[in-house]
């Protein structure tokens, strides 16, 4: 399939409205590259949904804040189009950072920022970083027009970010939070995980059995939130080349942590770390949610995909933790 590909954000739009003007919803899948099977999925799903398909790539200077870390991820454009290609997307955005912020090196004079779900976690251990992830999906959205936005669920607090920016500003927008795609040993998927030498990515599926002890926990019934931090921080350092940042759990929809949990199914379980040079973060709901009736096509076409992005095939697996 050929993929029309543009560099201008008057390109995009005008790309865009014309589908719409077809009878082609859009469905937008914003993304900074390098994909992988997890980016894959979200594709597959906007396919299922949508008359049109736009991914955008763009790996956006203004939510990283050490130059270190945005000097060293990965940018692989040739590979990211094949892959637009074979999972059947329609329009590739791909600007410039002059395209975005005109004027660049020079500071944005204007930027966004959401308060309340984005001061925590990564936003304390990360300052800035939600303002530059608010201000581009703004951007992104202004250019795409109305359409269904799809993002990852291992980005938990980006989501709840997002959503809120669009409700507050009455963007005619609808967010779609999607599955986390897992490794065979529960590591999320991560554009970062191949910066992780074969003994921390080894080490690295800490993270995901610590989320399945905190959500054991709570499927036993324990109603307090510190002992469930607790018993992953205690599963955290069973891997000494993991360095936790913190494990917490909190309500799904504000990001806050109470003492007291009264409905294990209204909580978010989130972790962070560094390993190695690498900061990694997952998370998952505090109780098992089953895949819907589209997950199995959803999962298959992830799989399919992670042949030609990841290397020699895995089984990957949508969320399902312990």
């Amino acid at each position: 399939m050929t993929v029309h590909v543009v560099e201008t954000a008057a390109g995009c739009r005008e790309a865009l409205q014309q589908a719409r003007d077809a009878g082609h919803p859009v469905g937008l899948v914003p993304t900074m590259g390098a994909l992988h099977a997890g980016h894959v999925s979200l594709m597959a799903r906007a396919r299922a949904e949508c008359g049109t398909v736009a991914v955008s790539i763009f790996v956006n200077p203004l939510q990283f804040g050490d130059p270190e870390d945005i000097a060293h991820y990965p940018r692989t454009l040739d590979a990211d189009l094949a892959v637009c290609a074979e999972a059947g997307v329609d329009v590739v955005f791909v600007p410039s950072v002059a395209e975005m912020y005109p004027g660049w090196p020079v500071p944005v004079a204007t930027t966004v920022s959401v308060r309340g779900v984005s001061e925590g976690w990564e936003g304390a251990s990360r300052p800035g970083h939600f303002d530059g992830v608010a201000t581009v999906v703004a951007k992104l959205f202004s250019i795409a027009g109305p359409c269904r936005a799809y993002f990852g669920e291992k980005d938990y607090q980006q989501l709840a970010v997002v959503r809120r920016l669009v409700a507050d500003l009455s963007l005619p927008v609808d967010v779609i939070g999607c599955p986390i795609v897992r490794e065979p040993d529960g590591l999320a998927l991560s554009s970062r995980n191949v910066r992780l030498s074969p003994a921390e990515r080894r080490a690295a599926s800490v993270l995901s059995r610590a989320l399945a002890a905190g959500r054991s926990l709570l499927a036993q019934g324990v109603d307090y939130s510190s002992t469930v931090a607790e018993a992953m921080r205690r599963t955290v350092e069973e891997e000494p080349l993991v360095h936790l940042d913190y494990a917490v759990a909190v309500g799904a929809h504000d990001l806050i942590a109470r003492e007291v949990i009264e409905d294990p199914g209204a909580v978010r379980l989130l972790i962070a770390a560094d390993v190695g040079p690498v900061r990694l973060i997952d998370n998952c709901a505090g109780t098992v949610v089953e895949p819907g009736p589209a997950a199995p096509a959803v999962a298959r076409a992830a799989g399919a995909a992670g042949a030609s992005v990841t290397g020699p095939a895995h089984k990957r697996q949508l969320e399902r933790i312990g």
